[in-house]
């Protein structure tokens, strides 16, 4: 029921989150991720270690965000895009609508910061990639009639490696203009 505030109960869930994820974000940003540990954002975010693994299953994913809220955002999203959408637009929009899950720009930039400098966690999210091409596929063997697997394989694969390439540069201009128009420049250099 959008619109709605929700109960009590959702709202302060909801602020214990927050309160747990700033948190986490600023400790990964001052000390790094992999010297962070998990007792001590509990500690500091004022909770038993055990309430913060209510919230989050892993410390990877006080950096990540709900990863199952992403996969279901970007296959919502290009599923329901018209019709004549190819491909590239389909996956465009999805890549777009998860962009606007952070809830700040500067979070957003930090995150990808330490997801490109932090080789545990740049190793969690190839993995997770990988398992997202795996569901998009035939989402987007769909949008190209007659296209083999492979063909769909590598649309989606150049797709985020082009978020990879605008993400870093993104980071390294310090979050300024769009990231998604780096994406489409990226894109657009690859398609030539």
């Amino acid at each position: 029921m959008e619109g709605k505030p929700g109960t009590l109960w959702d709202r302060t869930r909801q602020l214990a989150s927050r309160e747990i994820l700033d948190t986490a974000l600023r400790l990964f940003t001052e000390q790094g991720y992999d010297e962070t540990s998990i007792a001590q954002i509990a500690r500091e975010a004022g909770v038993s270690q055990r309430t913060l693994f209510r919230y989050f299953g892993t410390k990877e994913d006080l950096l990540g965000g709900n990863q199952e809220q992403f996969r279901q955002v970007l296959t919502t999203v290009i599923s329901e895009q018209p019709a004549e959408a190819d491909a590239w637009a389909v996956l465009r929009a999805g890549l777009a609508a998860v962009q606007s899950l952070h809830d700040s720009r500067d979070q957003a930039v930090e995150r990808f910061r330490l997801l490109h400098t932090t080789p545990s966690l740049r190793a969690g999210w190839l993995e997770k990639r990988l398992r997202f091409q795996d569901d998009l596929l035939p989402l987007v063997q769909a949008r190209m009639p007659g296209a083999t697997e492979l063909a769909a394989r590598a649309v989606l694969a150049t797709a985020f490696a082009c978020l990879d390439a605008a993400s870093m540069a993104w980071v390294e201009d310090g979050g300024e203009g769009d990231l998604i128009e780096r994406y489409d420049e990226c894109l657009a250099a690859v398609r030539g």
